[in-house]
């Protein structure tokens, strides 16, 4: 099992503000994890949004 990320660590990785990345969980861009109360993100789903974003060099 892969280490499950918080939201401040999302962002981190994504070089944006923890906001960013709670505004894409309630638009159910970005996948997660409930454990109890606390929501963690699997590293999979960052590699997904971030592949999602790609676009071929013209």
């Amino acid at each position: 099992m892969s280490k499950l990320l918080t939201v401040a660590e999302a962002a981190d990785l994504l070089a944006v503000k923890p906001a960013t990345i709670r505004r894409w969980i309630l638009l159910r861009q970005l996948a997660t994890v409930k454990l109890g109360r606390c929501v963690r993100i699997r590293p999979s789903e960052i590699d997904r949004l971030v592949a999602e974003g790609e676009r071929p060099a013209a």
